[in-house]
């Protein structure tokens, strides 16, 4: 069992910076690949990133690459989202997810079986 509690998200201007943090609890935690998704109003839910259980490979969605950077600390359980040169079309809720099954990077959310409650970030224009 994984358990996440996402935090960091709020109202940031047009090119500003948000880190997002999630905080995993659970002994699964460093056998788990990580990722964010995110969902804005009136879509789909959307992969932004995730890294391995190491933090040596990471992938990211196509929006988001060269903006964003994920990280984790399997010491402190816990993955951050760094996410640089914000665009309005970057607001939605943020979601911290943990694949505890397959050990290798994966895009679809369906791989994902622990979600954290997600976090609100908007950026205005």
């Amino acid at each position: 069992q994984v358990q996440l509690v996402e935090s960091g998200g709020g109202l940031v201007q047009a090119g500003g910076s948000l880190r997002l943090s999630c905080a995993a609890s659970g002994r699964t935690f460093s056998s788990s690949v990580m990722g964010w998704f995110r969902q804005a109003l009136g879509k789909a839910r959307e992969f932004v990133a995730a890294i391995n259980l190491s933090g040596s490979s990471t992938e990211y969605g196509e929006s988001v690459k060269g903006r964003f950077t994920i990280s984790r600390d399997n010491a402190k359980n816990t993955v951050d989202l760094l996410m640089d040169s914000l665009k309005p079309e970057d607001t939605a809720v943020y979601y911290c997810a943990a694949d505890a099954e397959t050990g290798v990077i994966t895009t679809t959310p369906r791989r994902y079986g622990y979600w954290g409650q997600g976090t609100q970030v908007t950026v205005s224009s």
